[in-house]
C-alpha cells in the first residue's frame, strides 16, 4: 500500500487539491521528492505539471545509486523507488543542491522541466519556516527547550524565538539559508559543513536537531 499525502486545505483558492503518494518503506530519496511535491501543491506552485493525467518520471542522483519514479494519473502522482527501462523522461539531478540538474534532460523535454519546476517551489519566509521547522521538531526527545533562528535584516540583527525554558540553541545565517535548512529544502548537515550558518549550543543538541532537520526534509 502507499502512504497518501494530501496537500493541506491551505492550496491557493482556485487550484485543485492534489494527492501526492509515496509507497511504504519509502527510501529517502522517495521521501524527499513526496515532501517537496506537497509543498508545491500547497503553494500553488507548477500545478500546471502537477495535475498532469499521464507520464513517468525517473529520478536520479547525479552520485550516488538512488532513483525513484514520479508517475502521474488520474488519482494523483505516486513516487516510488527505482526506475523504469523507458520512462517518457528522465533527470539526474544533485539532492543537495534543491534537484538541480546535473546533465540534459531525456525523453520528453517539455515534461521534466515541468518536473523540475515542481521541484523547486519558492521557499518560505525564514520565520514562518522557523515555526514549521520548531512545530514539526519540538515533540521529539531531548529537543531543546528554546530555539533562537537569528539574520541579518535591512535594519541590522533580526531574531525569532520559540519556546520557553532553561536550555536553548542557536541558528544563524542568511534569510534564504534559514529559509532552506527550517523548510527541508537544504540539508542541516551540509549547510553547516559549507560555512553558511552559525549555531550555539551542545553537540549532544546539535545532534538531537540534525534528527529533527531529517524528520522536516523527509516528512518522517
Amino acid at each position: 500500500m502507499a502512504e497518501t499525502m494530501t496537500a493541506p486545505t491551505s492550496t491557493p483558492a482556485g487550484a485543485a487539491a492534489v494527492d501526492v503518494r509515496i509507497e511504504e518503506d519509502a527510501s529517502p530519496l522517495v521521501r524527499l521528492i513526496g515532501r517537496t511535491l506537497r509543498d508545491a501543491v500547497r503553494t500553488g506552485h507548477a500545478l500546471d505539471t502537477l495535475a498532469r493525467h499521464a507520464g513517468t518520471v525517473a529520478i536520479r542522483s547525479h552520485d550516488t545509486p538512488q532513483t525513484a519514479t514520479i508517475t502521474f494519473g488520474d488519482g494523483g502522482i505516486d513516487v516510488a523507488g527505482g526506475a523504469p527501462a523507458e520512462p517518457d523522461a528522465a533527470l539526474t539531478v544533485d539532492l543537495g543542491a534543491r534537484f538541480t540538474p546535473t546533465a540534459d534532460p531525456s525523453g520528453d523535454t517539455d515534461l521534466a522541466e515541468g518536473v523540475l519546476r515542481a521541484l523547486t517551489p519558492p521557499l518560505p519566509e525564514w520565520r514562518e519556516a522557523a515555526q514549521r521547522f520548531w512545530d514539526a521538531a519540538r515533540p521529539l526527545p531531548g529537543i531543546p527547550d528554546v530555539l533562537i533562528a537569528v539574520t541579518e535584516g535591512p535594519e541590522g540583527l533580526e531574531q525569532a524565538v520559540f519556546g520557553d525554558g532553561p536550555t536553548q540553541y542557536l541558528i544563524a545565517g542568511a534569510p534564504e539559508t534559514l529559509a532552506g535548512v527550517f523548510s527541508g529544502a537544504d540539508d542541516l548537515v551540509a549547510v553547516l559543513s559549507s560555512g553558511a550558518l552559525g549555531i550555539q549550543g551542545t553537540m549532544s543538541q546539535l545532534s538531537v536537531m540534525v534528527g529533527a532537520s531529517w524528520k522536516v526534509r523527509y516528512d518522517v
